[in-house]
Parts: structure tokens; sequence; C-alpha cells
């Protein structure tokens, strides 16, 4: 039951109120814990050393000279509401109080690699403990009782138990129940509901400005539904945000909770006006897929739209380890039939990796005949079918057993992110046919894809994209679609991986249509796996000082707001 005491609602806004004329000034008290000697100190564990500089900083930035006065001002009220997601991840992925932890660490190099974390456990290694002191990640985070096993939860009578917005609680009396994010987080997210219709009020496009009081409301009620279907209508918004708890990966118990998080983002028109044609394919594309008219019936939203944008500032999830630099939302499957999704591109974001990262994987990994393949223009594209692709497809099982999210559990995002990798590669190959996509060949997308998953690969174990890429890996070594010569260099034969893709996309649609857990299960455990060949072949490009990922400076000072 939520707690909605007017007492309480108006002491929250009273402090929102007062966080709103203060939000401009630094976390200061965060920042003067960490000078303070603190006994309780940890250090990092042998053989991490080396992990430390994985991450390249890039600098976060756009031109906001085309923007008015209101629109900056919103920017930086996004920007706030943001901050209060971060806090609320936090909360989510550890339990321990952020400031307090990081003053426990007295090295600032470690003390950078943990907060990049979001806590003592890497992210693109498996999650593996990287500080003294700490034990094993939980599976749920702290989304459920660090102490539950499976069963005791699939035997357990509570409401909302399969919930998005809310966690499993345990009394002291041992019973489970649920507790909406709304009531467990209620001081934060009243807060930040105040600091988004705040925002709402400079907003110069009258769509955008209900989207965020829809937003606000949405948060304190933990129905977002609405407020999906008008992040959906809007169409002509220079600035957006995306906000709220959104994904399910950091639940890697069952998949089922969904973690908070911000993007706040400024729309490249110019981009985006190349982009917007290829929505319009998808229900023909969805007709064509090379699998069982029962897995393919489904009728993908027409409404759908393709965007390219600047982000300006991630928070909480979005944040954490790995970077996002594409977005397909939102996930609520009503919505996506009726509506589609919309797909965001994060071009300085994406360009940033492509040249960090990409290029030198092609440097170091691919045959020097096929290193002019990989491209900016197949990085992007594929990144970008990617997310158009997680609107083909299946939704619902075909046999009674929900949705595919909640019937394949903790196994549905690992094979989602593969199917939709697989299917943009697909889509890409028919329209490159039909004289819809002018630019580039299908060498440069299919070699840009196989580098692609090297960098992908290095997400680690437990990434719902590192698993996704690993079972691609090894299908497609199975089916021949690449080569690897004496030199430890990769070549893409390209009828074989065209064999390759249509087979993969066969099987994935059958195993969600299905809702095949022990299927999906198997998989993972056969191909989810990296070899001792491709592990030495990983080796060579941390000897080569390549990073796996970026990290932002970002915020108002960046930005100069």
């Amino acid at each position: 039951m939520k707690t909605n005491s007017f007492s309480k609602i108006a002491t929250a806004i009273f402090i929102s109120c007062i966080a709103l004329t203060a939000c401009n000034s630094d976390d200061s008290a965060a920042e003067n814990s960490l000078t303070q000697q603190n006994t309780a100190s940890v250090t990092l564990l042998a053989g991490f050393e080396n992990r430390l500089d994985i991450y390249k900083e890039v600098t976060l930035t756009a031109d906001l000279e085309h923007l008015s006065s209101n629109q900056k001002r919103m920017l930086s009220l996004l920007i706030d509401a943001s901050k209060i997601m971060d806090d609320l991840f936090w909360q989510q992925a550890f339990a321990q109080d952020k400031a307090t932890f990081l003053a426990s660490i007295n090295d600032e190099k470690v003390r950078r690699f943990a907060e990049i974390n979001y806590g003592p456990w890497d992210r693109l290694d498996g999650d593996k403990v990287f500080l003294s002191q700490y034990t094993p990640k939980n599976p749920g985070a702290e989304f459920y009782p660090a102490d539950i096993t499976k069963a005791e939860f699939e035997q357990a009578a509570i409401e909302d138990k399969k919930g998005l917005y809310s966690i499993i609680h345990r009394d002291e009396q041992g019973a489970l129940s649920t507790i909406a994010y709304s009531e467990v987080y209620h001081e934060q997210l009243t807060r930040a509901a105040v600091i988004l219709k705040e925002a709402a009020k400079y907003a110069d496009d009258k769509e955008f400005a209900n989207y965020l009081t829809l937003r606000a409301q949405a948060l304190l009620s933990d129905e977002y539904q609405v407020s999906d279907f008008a992040w959906m209508d809007m169409k002509n918004n220079l600035i957006d945000v995306v906000i709220g708890p959104i994904e399910s990966y950091e639940d890697q118990l069952y998949g089922y909770r969904a973690a908070f998080e911000s993007y706040v983002l400024i729309k490249d028109t110019v981009w985006s006006k190349k982009l917007e044609k290829y929505a319009e394919y998808l229900p023909e594309l969805q007709k064509g897929l090379p699998v069982a008219q029962k897995y393919k019936a489904e009728v993908p939203g027409s409404d759908a739209d393709l965007n390219a944008y600047d982000v300006v500032y991630y928070a909480g999830h979005s944040n954490a380890g790995g970077k996002t630099i594409a977005i397909n939302l939102p996930n609520d499957e009503e919505v996506q039939l009726k509506k589609g999704t919309r797909r965001l591109q994060l071009k300085n974001a994406m360009q940033a990796k492509f040249d960090a990262i990409m290029l030198p994987i092609a440097q170091t990994l691919i045959v020097p005949e096929q290193r002019n393949n990989v491209t900016f223009t197949g990085f992007f594209a594929n990144t970008m079918f990617h997310e158009v692709a997680h609107g083909l497809g299946i939704k619902n099982t075909i046999n009674d057993k929900g949705p595919v999210r909640q019937a394949l559990q903790e196994h549905a995002s690992a094979l989602e992110e593969g199917k939709a990798d697989i299917l943009g590669l697909y889509m890409i190959k028919q329209l490159l046919e039909k004289g819809v996509i002018t630019e580039g060949k299908l060498e440069e997308y299919y070699t840009t894809f196989m580098a692609g998953i090297f960098r992908s690969i290095r997400f680690g174990a437990t990434s719902a994209h590192g698993k996704a890429n690993m079972v691609r890996f090894n299908y497609f070594q199975e089916q021949g679609a690449f080569s690897r010569n004496e030199q430890g260099l990769y070549s893409v034969n390209m009828d074989k991986m065209t064999s390759a893709i249509n087979s993969l996309s066969e099987l994935i649609l059958t195993l969600q249509g299905n809702g095949d857990y022990q299927g999906v299960d198997a998989l993972v455990k056969k191909s989810g796996n990296i070899g001792e060949v491709l592990a030495a072949d990983l080796a060579r490009l941390e000897t080569a000082n390549i990073p796996v990922d970026i990290t932002f400076k970002q915020g108002k000072d960046v930005l100069g707001l």
C-alpha cells in the first residue's frame, strides 16, 4: 500500500523547493567527505590494477547556440532531476551510502573506478568484486532480500510479484511483500516530480511540456503508460529527456524490475531528417522475416520514428559501466503494439566510441584487406537498426505464457538484444537491395558488425549485450560466417554470414515465441561463453591499450549552463 499522507507530501515538496534553489551548487558535502581520513578504508584486490584504465574519459558537450533562454533553463532543470535518478540507482544497485562508500577508498584512481561501476563490482568483467571487504554482488541487486531463493520467491503469494516498479521486502518475521517505488523512494521522487513540473513551465513545445507533467505524475503513482504514450506523440521538441525506472537489466535474478536512469538530449535535426524514412518499412520487413508466420503475426506500430541526438547528460543505470549509444523505447508492450517505439541515436557518444574503440579494434583483429570496411557509416547504421529491430518479431508468446519478457525471465534481455542485433543486419540487407539505403555496401555493414562483436564481448559475461554477442560469435563460427588466420586476424565470409543471419533469426524468434525458457537456458550455457582462443585475442586488445568503453566529463559546467 502506498503512503500518500498530506504531511509527507508537503514536507517533501518543501524540501524540493529548497533543492530547486540550491541544485546549481556542487555536491560539496560529498566532496568534503572524500577528503576526510577513513579508518575503514578498502583497497583494490590483486589482479585489477590493469582494469583501472579500461575507460577513456570523453567530454560530453553539444552546441547550445540555437537554443532559447527557456530551453537552456529547462536543460539545467532536467540535469537536476537526472541527478536524483542517479542517486536512486545507487540505492537499487548497492546498499551502502554512496558518500560513505567513496570516502572509504583512499586511492583517487580506484575511487573513480568504483564511482563508474556504482559499487565494488566490475560491471565489464562479470561483476567481479574488485575491492577488499566486499562479497559477490546479489543477482537481484537491491530489488530483493539478499537471502531470497528462487524457490521461495516463486512459492510466495504476494501482490505485484513480477512488477516493474516495486521491490520485494522481507519483514522482521520473515514474510515477503512488495513495496511500490513511489513509497520506497517517496522523498526523492517527489523532489524529481517538482523539478520536472518546473521544467515544463520553460518548455517552448506544448507536447513536451505535457510529457514532463505526466512523467512527474508517473513518478508519484508508478503508472507510466500514459506518459509513455505522450512521449510517443512528441514530434517537434528539440530538447528531450528519458527519465524514470526503465530497463530491467540490473535485475539479474528475474529481469522483472526496472532501474532508475536518465538521458538529457538535444536533437540533431539534420541527421534526424536523413533517418525518418526508414520506420515506414517496418510492417513490410516484419512480413518478410525468415520464420514461420505464427512468429511474425504481430504488426509493428506505424507511428514509430527515428531521430539523432547529442546526449549531454547520463545518469543512473545508463551511466553505470558501459555506456548506451542508442535507445529504443518505451518497453511497454501495449504501447509498442499501438504506437511503435522511438529510436534515439546518440550520435556524439557513438562517434566517440567509434574513434576510440572500433578503429583500433579493426587494426588489431581484422585482416588488412577488410579493415577499410569498418566505417562510421556502418557503425551508425548497425547501431540504429539494432534499435529499430527491437520493434520486429514477437512481444507475446504464442502459447499463452504471457509476454516474452516474463516467460524468459533473466534470459529475456540477452535474447532480445541478440534478436535486435541479428534482425538489424537482416533489415540492412533488405533495405540495401530495395535501394532505400544508399550509403555504403553490404561488406561494410557486415565487417563493421564483426568488429562490433569484439567491442561488445568485452562488456562482460553478465551484460545482456555481452551474452548476446557471445552466443552470436559462437553461432557464426559454427556456420563459417567468419574465419581466423594463423596470425589471429579475422575475415568475414559474406555469403555464409547472410545464411547464418537468417538461420539465427529463425532460432531466436522461435525461442521467444514459444517462451522456451529451457531452450534459451541451454543455448546460453552452450554458446554464451568465451573460449580460450577468443580470450587470447581479446587480451591482445588490452595489450594494445584499447579502451573497453568511455566515461564522461559532463554537467552544467561543461555545457556552460
